[in-house]
């Protein structure tokens, strides 16, 4: 994986939470991500309500896909994404577990990772349907 050298790149960045005020968890998230110096949101999805994954018994999910036009490199933007789920109330636990905010970058431009700790594209994004309609809904707006 190289770094993309300042130079803008397409990240699409999945939105999640199913604690507490699941809208308002989203809607903190894109004002965050609005606020990271580099990076410009191009485009929202819809928000859909989801069943969780993992087969924790939980309550569903709110989710959301945005388009971020950005010049940090995977890595940084991935480091600016947990600062903004701690902020938010995130513990990390058990995976899968319920949480109050889940930012995952699943596309950073056509760059590829099989590195554990940043995999790109999100391995996810083959079975989770509710990405893939989020995706598309963005590429039709880009």
């Amino acid at each position: 994986m190289a770094p993309n050298d300042g130079v803008p790149t397409i990240a699409f960045i999945a939105l999640g939470s199913n604690i507490g005020d699941r809208a308002g968890h989203l809607a903190l998230a894109r004002d965050a991500i609005r606020a990271i110096p580099g990076c410009r949101v191009l485009a929202e999805s819809a928000i859909e309500e989801t069943a969780p994954l993992g087969g924790l018994a939980q309550d569903p999910y709110l989710n959301q896909m945005v388009a971020v036009e950005c010049s940090l490199d995977p890595r940084a933007l991935l480091a600016k994404l947990h600062d903004i789920e701690h902020h938010a109330g995130r513990v990390r636990t058990e995976r899968w577990a319920p949480r109050t905010l889940d930012l995952d970058l699943v596309r950073f431009d056509d760059l590829t990772s099989t590195d554990p700790t940043l995999m790109l594209p999100h391995p996810g994004l083959a079975n989770r349907e509710f990405w893939q309609r989020e995706l598309a809904q963005l590429e039709e707006q880009l």
